[in-house]
């Protein structure tokens, strides 16, 4: 038997949540847009408000964050309205199946009926302290559930960015005890990847050096990946870093009446320097 857990604020969460399905459920009723919506017309949009989230988390704005989060949290609920008037499943079956996961997920914290497990030493039946521990856990058990992932790398959407793909195989191999013995020994093999990717750029064929450069990469995530960076994070940081130093030099280009092309590649790296010296 499912043990109470404490939820703090528990009657204003409530409360907000029968709020957000009363508004839907009336905008999906009153309003000629919201009604007319399905699965396949809102999820170019669902697509675009999970970017403008991880916009938000980079910047770190939460306020931006609380907003990004209610616009995905929108998405949501379209997609179960959606299934509640196929007859298919409703808001609270989703929940529930939600739930049911998870404890399924970490018998490190509940017994099968869903009840706490007290005694951290005993949970899951092995030593389970750590997240990496935890990690490890979970693709052992995914592979136990019904209708769970068949083989270890089956369960990340081919759709991914490549950049997060390459990062969730490699973690995942890992939970499967294939990776580096120590993190360090990443360091030759992405050597030995750019001495390849010179090699063949040297030789002008451009699909061999293509190969070799997706080999660079997926060397580079290994090596993020082992020293604990999230490459997709880290490459969006240094992206924004340069629109703000570009947009810099550009205005300073203006500001002494030239185009930014007018500019000599020594005047625009003068700018470029300027523009890290005041920690943009």
């Amino acid at each position: 038997m499912e043990q109470h857990i404490d939820v703090p604020n528990i009657d204003k969460k409530t409360a907000a949540w029968q709020r957000a399905l009363g508004v839907m459920q009336t905008l999906r009723r009153d309003c000629p847009w919201d009604a007319k919506q399905n699965n396949q017309s809102i999820r170019q949009n669902s697509i675009e408000e999970m970017y403008e989230l991880a916009e938000a988390l980079i910047k770190g704005d939460p306020a931006e964050i609380k907003k990004e989060c209610g616009d995905v949290m929108e998405q949501l609920f379209f997609y179960t309205m959606f299934a509640e008037e196929a007859g298919q499943f409703d808001m609270g079956d989703m929940l529930n199946a939600m739930c049911d996961k998870l404890v399924f997920r970490h018998p490190h914290v509940f017994n099968p009926d869903g009840s706490l497990i007290s005694e951290v030493g005993q949970r899951g039946g092995a030593d389970v302290q750590s997240a990496e521990d935890v990690s490890k856990l979970w693709e052992q058990v995914k592979q136990k559930e019904k209708d769970g992932n068949k083989t270890i790398l089956s369960g990340i959407p081919s759709s991914l960015p490549a950049l997060i793909k390459a990062y969730r195989m490699q973690d995942k191999a890992r939970n499967a005890g294939f990776d580096w013995e120590q993190r360090q020994d990443v360091w030759p093999k992405v050597r030995e990847e750019i001495a390849e990717f010179e090699a063949e750029v040297e030789h002008m064929d451009r699909e061999k050096a293509e190969q070799e450069f997706g080999d660079l990469l997926f060397s580079l995530i290994n090596a993020a990946r082992l020293y604990k960076i999230k490459p997709d994070n880290a490459l969006e940081k240094t992206n924004q870093k340069f629109l703000r130093r570009f947009n810099y030099v550009e205005q300073q280009a203006r500001e002494q009446g030239h185009m930014l092309n007018e500019l000599t590649l020594a005047q625009m790296d003068e700018l470029w320097n300027k523009a890290k010296a005041e920690g943009l």
